[in-house]
């Protein structure tokens, strides 16, 4: 597998290595440019034509359609992974006796929009499933299923495990049985393809700021056409009903628009110059390299990272192989009570990977090199626990 450079997109680091885009992906310098430029039409107020104002938006529309290969028109822009969450969690029209399955140990952002439904009262059952392995499978959903089942979320790859779950398989157990299918795809869209017309998902919802390399306060949902229309959400944003331009008329007889289709959802703000030009410029650089592409370079940083460990001293957590296996690697020494100041001392040497439930977690992606893996295999490999 090759390693292909593309550090110099990047950066400065001033000789540290970031090995965490699992929480924030760095802008490249092409985004960080489209980000100086939006603070210069800040300053120069002139500059922030109504042209730009709707072009914000619908550029960073079209980019994440094709991400997930669907049209611009089917996005709903949002501020993080939980603004989808909760619009889908209080826009679905629940019935007495409807029930929601999660997983125990998710994400918070994915469990807690959910659990607030059994506090509000209507019915509404939440139940999380406690995997008997490290990630839920096929047969564990399938054997969890009710008649009641109305919804199942979970995320694509965990935060704290490293495994990618299988969507076709859980998808299919899923529209077999008439249930639909919420995924948070955070911790993989970016690193790997996904596209969501071949993929038997009903709705995903995502952050801008990890894999996509956008700013912090981004993100973005898509769902099903049929599962858009059944939404019973009180939502009328201004900008998605009306443009600027049309204030310089007279508003007497304003109505309600029914032909917005999923802009109807979109945060509001949707012309964030900010963050969403930026952002967008992000979206196209990746997607000018290609995710197929991104992909392989992703996982040749993990294999060297694998193989380059010292298995008498540490322990890998997250899968070693095969599809699961994601661009989260989760370890520990075999000594647990050691992570913490290994953590530390990885942090001292300039290297900067995540402490999560007790374990360390390095995320790789496109800006890292070799050399990158190699600084922390050294740092790792060489600590001294006496």
């Amino acid at each position: 597998m090759t390693t292909e450079n593309f550090s110099a997109d990047f950066g400065p680091f001033h000789g540290k290595t970031w090995l965490n885009c699992a929480h924030q992906g760095p802008l490249p310098k092409a985004s960080a440019a489209e980000a100086r430029e939006a603070v210069s039409w800040k300053q120069t107020p002139y500059e922030l034509t109504t042209e730009r104002f709707g072009g914000v938006p619908e550029r960073v529309r079209t980019a994440l359609g094709r991400v997930i290969g669907v049209g611009p028109e089917e996005i709903i822009l949002g501020n993080s992974a939980s603004y989808g969450m909760h619009l889908l969690a209080n826009g679905i029209p629940w019935k007495p006796g409807d029930e929601v399955l999660l997983v125990k140990g998710d994400f918070p952002s994915v469990l807690l929009p959910w659990m607030g439904l059994s506090k509000r009262g209507g019915g509404v059952t939440v139940r999380q499933i406690d995997p008997s392995e490290t990630a839920l499978t096929v047969d564990e959903l399938r054997a969890h299923l009710t008649p009641a089942t109305r919804v199942f979320c979970t995320t694509w790859v965990h935060s704290f495990r490293g495994h990618a779950l299988d969507l076709d398989a859980l998808g299919a157990v899923c529209r077999s049985n008439g249930v639909t299918f919420i995924v948070n795809t955070s911790q993989g869209l970016g690193a790997r393809p996904l596209n969501v017309r071949e993929t038997p998902v009903d709705a995903i919802t995502n952050v801008g700021f990890k894999w996509l390399c956008g700013p912090y306060g981004t993100g973005f949902c898509w769902m099903r056409s049929e599962l858009l229309d059944s939404l019973d959400y009180n939502q009328a944003y201004w900008l998605s009903m009306l443009t600027a331009d049309d204030l310089s008329k007279p508003l007497d007889d304003l109505t309600l628009r029914e032909d917005l289709g999923a802009r109807k959802y979109d945060v509001f703000g949707t012309a964030n110059f900010f963050n969403f030009k930026p952002w967008a410029a992000s979206i196209e650089y990746l997607l000018d390299i290609g995710f197929e592409r991104i992909a392989v370079h992703d996982q040749s940083l993990v294999s060297r990272f694998l193989e380059g460990l010292d298995r008498n001293r540490y322990v890998v957590q997250s899968p070693i192989d095969g599809p699961s296996r994601s661009t989260l690697v989760l370890l520990s020494h075999k000594k647990p009570d050691l992570n913490e100041k290994i953590y530390t001392a990885l942090i001292d040497a300039g290297v900067y990977g995540a402490h999560r439930g007790g374990s360390l977690r390095i995320a790789p992606h496109l800006y890292n090199t070799n050399a990158d893996i190699d600084r922390a295999l050294e740092v790792l490999n060489g600590f001294d626990s006496g």
